[in-house]
């Protein structure tokens, strides 16, 4: 059998950085995950043996690759990927499971992106404090949310400074501050019937700007995004609770349960229920 630990992080409002799980894995030999579709970033560092990623880029072309012990991979929002361990030398590797308003931002300074997922270390030191950030937060799920929060810090920083790709970073600009109103508005609001009207109205800005800046900097249209969020915000419940698909629906802004599951399956490729079988049985990195 695998040797695993993984944790799910407790819903809270931070807004540049936000943690979702995180764990880490010996993996058997072949042992592998996917095709699969995230919702959220996800970050894997190798700590020893030797394993392959298959993922698609923007224009949806497949790409293989093969990685060993002190190397990493980054796996994007809505990016198809499947994993696994090599046959001789299955490795064992840490994750965390991260999105946010400057998730994007931190890992372009990183120089890692849907066209280039592999991360490379400067050197071998500098790669390891960034599997000591991690290991830590996988090994200290009991301490509390801002300890863990300021370690994904550590941990994005470290991956930043550490990267042999790192890129120089853009100066921060007042679409920030837009865009960070209008994604705590969703998060406030996300429950109930809302539209692009009524957030671009809360920004001051309107509806046909509002979708410019955000196009910018969330790589999607806030209709798109606000879409995303109550569906996280979906899967979420139905990994951390029982509650009947009919009420997660409702509680995620989908009064109308057909609309909900349809939404569902046209991001997941498979209906909640099915999404949450799944889960139970495969909650894995």
């Amino acid at each position: 059998m695998d040797d695993l630990f993984f944790s799910i992080f407790p819903n809270e409002n931070f807004l540049d950085l936000r943690l979702y799980q995180y764990g880490w894995e010996q993996c058997t030999p072949l042992h592998s995950f996917g095709p699969f579709v995230r919702n959220h970033y996800l970050f894997h560092y190798v700590i020893s043996g030797r394993g392959y990623l298959n993922s698609n880029n923007e224009e949806g072309e497949t790409f293989h690759y093969e990685l060993r012990a002190n190397q990493g991979f980054l796996i994007c929002p809505g990016q198809v990927n499947t994993y696994s361990a090599d046959e001789k030398q299955p490795w064992k590797y840490t994750w965390l499971e991260f999105d946010g308003l400057r998730a994007a931002e931190y890992l372009a300074q990183a120089g890692l992106s849907v066209n280039q997922p592999l991360y490379q270390p400067k050197n071998t030191v500098l790669g390891e404090e960034v599997r000591d950030h991690m290991l830590y937060i996988a090994n200290h799920s009991e301490s509390s949310t801002l300890h863990l929060i300021g370690h994904l810090f550590l941990f994005m920083d470290g991956l930043i400074q550490s990267s042999s790709t790192q890129q120089e970073a853009g100066s921060t600009q007042l679409r920030d501050f837009y865009i960070q109103e209008a994604v705590t508005y969703m998060e406030q609001n996300y429950h109930r019937d809302l539209t692009v009207e009524e957030i671009a109205a809360i920004c001051k800005l309107n509806r046909s700007y509002l979708s410019k800046l955000f196009k910018e900097s969330m790589g999607c249209p806030p209709q798109e995004f606000l879409i995303r969020m109550r569906l996280s915000k979906a899967t979420e419940l139905m990994k951390t609770t029982n509650a009947p698909i009919g009420e997660v629906s409702a509680l995620c802004g989908y009064p109308n349960q057909l609309h909900f599951s349809r939404a569902f399956k046209k991001r997941y490729g498979i209906s909640p229920r099915e999404w949450r079988s799944q889960n139970k049985i495969h909650a894995k990195g």
